[in-house]
């Protein structure tokens, strides 16, 4: 009997949490794994990332960036150098305190740990690889001649988290961290403001998710630097998410590990730095950005697969004729460098491979019957919109190429439009409350500034500082909650 094909998608609109998770299971992005607040990133997921990956790897490359590698494990002497950052993420370290088991005299085959064994210097999962780098720099840099140094690696990390979600926030995640090192403030300055725009420009042009950009506030802002950048954006469900963040350091940790350079005019000075990154959480990003009750939406420019051709055929003589006509598109489309799967599994029915790759979000779908061969043509639908139409084959790798630019077109002028109209101004408190619990959304509202406010009203509406926005739209006012002067309006929202 052929296998059937049961979607079992929750509607986004009635528990927007488990649409979530069946979109990443169900599309066999990831699934949970036996350690306790890890994932397993299956092939069809991390196909989706090593596109992210390969793409902005692309682009720190091309401003001047070397990725090299680092250790997993932070000795806690070097952690403890830089005392904001160790404090910041002292709640969410791993450590290791022992290096070997042994077998229990009261249980045969149960290890437990060796006590005899115990580490002289215990040692930190790294939560992020400040530490050990800064402690590496102070190797390298003696001289101006030394920098600036630009170094990206690509890596696991690991964060203690009490509540997890697959992808969105796990003990376990995949990043990449870029720390720079560089003679003078503003090379440092203007590093971190590049880095940012290469992550918006990533999330608007690969991605097609709209972010906006600004300042993290005090509180908000990453434990050891001076400034924090970063790029917002918003879920469809009115939640923001942190999409990526680049610190400004200034000479914090060049001054914890001791890192000066001998300047050109003579005398020693510490170097200025900053540090970046981005993690799988844009995998939840891009499922919550774009994807709906049928399953995942994706932009074509980040999907592994392109175009899937389905053949309509009723014996095995059919599926040969049909695929001697195929070939000559599947090298056509390859040609052009456009990613492209023939489906011609027999054990499985089209029906079935087209709700498959509806759920899996590839964005065209081919079919191609018996009838086609003799029109010399092929049904092309699109999974953006749901649209179906007939193209000649003679104008067909330009009618995909058309299409597929135009799908990721479109997928970002729909999140573009989510954004836009999700974006409130509000005069006075209690407006604000109003607007957080029955719309959400990104609020604007003036701030007075001080890390009290912002907690109170952390505390009483569970929204909090998402952005300070490079661009003063609305000048200057009162605070939305203490009534003192405001300098300009910020981003308040629920987020992830």
């Amino acid at each position: 009997m052929p296998k059937k094909f049961d979607k079992g998608i929750t509607s986004k609109d009635s528990d927007y949490s488990k649409w979530y998770n069946d979109i990443v299971n169900k599309a066999d992005l990831a699934e949970i794994s036996d350690v306790r607040g890890c994932m397993v990133i299956k092939p069809y997921g991390f196909a989706i990332w090593e596109k992210m990956k390969a793409k902005l790897d692309e682009m720190f490359k091309k401003t001047g960036h070397q990725n090299a590698y680092f250790p997993l494990f932070v000795p806690k002497r070097l952690f403890e150098a830089e005392e904001k950052n160790a404090e910041g993420f002292a709640k969410e370290c791993a450590v290791v305190t022992h290096y070997r088991l042994k077998n229990d005299p009261n249980e045969k085959g149960k290890l437990i740990v060796d006590s005899e064994a115990k580490l002289e210097e215990e040692l930190v999962v790294r939560p992020t690889s400040e530490a050990v780098i800064w402690s590496t720099f102070k190797k390298w840099i003696q001289s101006y001649r030394d920098l600036p140094i630009l170094i990206n690696q690509w890596a696991n990390v690991v964060r203690w988290e009490m509540r997890t979600r697959l992808f969105l926030r796990t003990s376990e995640f995949l990043w990449q961290e870029g720390h720079t090192a560089h003679e003078q403030k503003k090379e440092a300055l203007d590093e971190a403001l590049l880095i940012n725009d290469i992550y918006k420009n990533f999330c608007e042009d690969f991605l097609a998710i709209p972010v906006i950009q600004g300042l993290k506030s005090e509180s908000e802002k990453f434990a050891g630097a001076e400034e924090t950048y970063c790029i917002e954006s918003l879920m469809q469900d009115g939640k923001a998410l942190q999409m990526g963040t680049s610190h400004f350091l200034g000479q914090n940790f060049a001054k914890a590990f001791d890192v000066k350079y001998a300047k050109k005019d003579g005398g020693l000075d510490y170097v200025w730095a900053t540090s970046w990154g981005v993690s799988t959480r844009l995998m939840g990003a891009l499922i919550m950005s774009h994807s709906d009750d049928k399953g995942l939406v994706l932009p074509p420019s980040i999907a592994p697969i392109q175009v899937v051709i389905v053949p309509i055929y009723k014996n095995t003589d059919d599926l040969k004729k049909i695929k001697s006509f195929v070939l000559n598109i599947l090298e056509d489309l390859d040609s052009k460098n456009i990613t492209v799967k023939f489906d011609d599994n027999d054990k499985l029915k089209p029906g079935f491979k087209f709700n498959e790759y509806e759920l899996k979000g590839i964005p065209i779908r081919l079919a191609v019957g018996l009838r086609d061969i003799k029109n010399s043509e092929v049904e092309l639908a699109r999974r953006d919109n749901n649209s179906k139409t007939i193209v000649k084959i003679k104008n067909l790798s330009t009618v995909i190429q058309n299409t597929l630019d135009d799908i990721q077109k479109q997928i970002f002028v729909k999140a573009k439009l989510n954004l836009k109209n999700n974006i409130t101004i509000v005069s006075d408190f209690n407006e604000f409350k109003n607007v957080i619990d029955s719309k959400g959304g990104f609020v604007y509202a003036h701030w007075d500034g001080t890390n009290e406010t912002e907690k109170k009203i952390k505390k009483e509406t569970k929204a909090t500082i998402r952005c300070i926005p490079y661009e003063n739209k609305f000048g200057p006012g009162k605070c939305i909650y203490s009534g003192k002067d405001s300098h300009q309006m910020v981003l308040f929202a629920k987020s992830y």
